[in-house]
């Protein structure tokens, strides 16, 4: 009976910082400080005699564990790329590109819907931040939207999940840490076969894995807003493109507005993500690239003040620091629940799921998409994917599809009710005239429609495998 009890160590380390995380307290103390203090209690044990299952040597690779954190390439994509999105959003390249598209579409019913959807894929593609293009979007877009007879549930639920594209449209943050992370869970599962192979998995392969999935939801949200106008149009009506002309401000022809507002975020893509797909530079250069145009971008359009330098300069630093503390707080969790026999745990219990791979592949997804509700996408990224990572890509999954099926999956859980992050962050930006309930409504279609993708994914999985290995 102890013994057993000793053997769901694993287990009770990953509740009790579930727990903790619950709790309120932050998530990079809560995981390294409950991971520490199972490592002293099964320390202890181990030197009172006590059977409990604990291996030492994990804890002695703490130190190089950390060193490799700090000195990883991949993960100085992290800093630049998130310089880039927020030199984007101060430069108000995205207002210009906004007033262009309503401009545009804005005629057609739906044309607003759809404008939004066309400038959130592009910021998607720019900035990578979903916090970013969720409260631009709103500050920007909603107003006008409500303005113009559309109904909120429909405005609110196209600007989030439009925000949530950053998840998903390369070059995207959360795509950086995934990709270091299940190359390490590669290597795991290719050594716990007894097999190597010179195929290793890059940032880069997923970004390119992402494209086709990114884009087709992307034509989803047209498709759905188009017939949403048809059939009910009331709930996006047309709108006069001179009066909304004069209502942002614009007089003359259309076609330089649009290229003022196309031309700089196209060129940015083109440059990032361009030099990554012809493999003229890795992500983590590409990144270099993205952050030196978005500085040329703000400067051209004379946004750069010391004011909003000192801004973007703190807003970096704080986000990078979120991150990489939360990556060593993961590396020591993962560490101790290794050392408690966690992996082994994990093998023995997917083994004995019904449907094998397929069964296992359900439940990952499942518990993630759950976790998703009270978990940002980096620590589930950084504690759920190295637990079940290695595991599943022993049992021959690909990991680009494994990859882009979590990234769905995330990208989801970002808009579920009630605990969607971009539900929040909309909320804070949304007038108090629009009740949250509102939010909710407009959220399920865009919900069912990312489920549909994952579904599709898990038909198809040359719709993420096909586009990397062809490049």
């Amino acid at each position: 009976m102890v013994e057993s009890l000793f053997e769901l160590m694993p287990l009770m380390l990953f509740a009790s910082v579930c727990g903790v995380l619950m709790l309120g307290y932050p998530v990079a103390l809560t995981l390294a400080g409950t991971s520490l203090i199972f490592a002293g209690i099964g320390y202890l044990m181990m030197q009172s005699g006590m059977p409990v299952p604990f291996e030492t040597r994990y804890l002695s690779a703490m130190p190089n564990r950390l060193y490799g954190i700090m000195t990883n390439q991949t993960l100085l994509a992290v800093p630049l790329f998130v310089l880039m999105g927020v030199l984007l959003e101060k430069s108000r390249v995205a207002e210009t590109l906004l007033d262009a598209m309503a401009l545009a579409f804005g005629a057609l019913r739906g044309g607003l819907g759809i404008a939004v959807v066309l400038v959130g894929m592009l910021l998607a593609a720019s900035t990578g931040i979903v916090g970013a293009t969720v409260v631009t979007m709103g500050l920007l877009s909603l107003p006008t939207m409500l303005k113009r007879g559309y109904s909120p549930a429909l405005a609110t639920g196209s600007i989030c999940a439009t925000g949530t594209l950053g998840q998903i449209i390369p070059p995207s943050i959360a795509l950086v840490l995934l990709g270091d992370v299940l190359s390490n869970a590669y290597q795991q599962a290719q050594l716990a076969m007894g097999v190597w192979s010179p195929k290793t998995l890059s940032v880069g392969d997923l970004f390119i894995g992402a494209l086709i999935p990114g884009l087709l939801l992307v034509v989803a949200y047209i498709i759905y807003l188009l017939v949403i106008a048809w059939l009910k149009p009331e709930v996006a009506p047309a709108s006069d493109r001179q009066s909304l002309m004069e209502e942002l401000g614009h007089s003359g022809s259309l076609w330089p507005l649009l290229l003022k507002g196309l031309l700089p975020p196209v060129l940015l893509i083109v440059a990032v993500l361009g030099s990554i797909l012809g493999g003229f530079a890795t992500p983590t250069e590409a990144s270099a690239v993205g952050a030196f145009g978005a500085f040329l971008l703000a400067l051209a359009n004379r946004q750069l003040t010391l004011g909003i330098l000192r801004q973007v300069v703190h807003s970096t630093t704080q986000v990078t620091s979120m991150v990489f503390l939360i990556l060593i707080g993961a590396a020591l969790f993962s560490l101790v629940f290794r050392a408690f026999g966690g992996e082994e745990l994990v093998i023995e219990l997917f083994e004995s799921l019904p449907g094998g791979v397929i069964g296992a592949t359900l439940v990952v997804m499942l518990v993630i998409f759950l976790l998703g509700f009270i978990l940002d996408f980096i620590e589930i990224t950084f504690v759920v994917v190295p637990i079940v990572g290695p595991v599943l890509l022993a049992m021959g999954i690909d990991p680009i599809w494994l990859g882009i099926m979590i990234a769905v999956n995330l990208q989801t859980s970002f808009l579920t009710p009630p605990f969607g992050f971009a539900l929040f962050y909309l909320r804070g930006v949304t007038p108090p005239s629009v009740p949250t309930s509102a939010i909710y409504r407009g959220v399920i279609p865009f919900i069912i429609l990312q489920l549909g993708m994952l579904l599709a994914l898990a038909l198809f999985p040359g719709l993420a495998t096909w586009l990397p290995s062809v490049l």
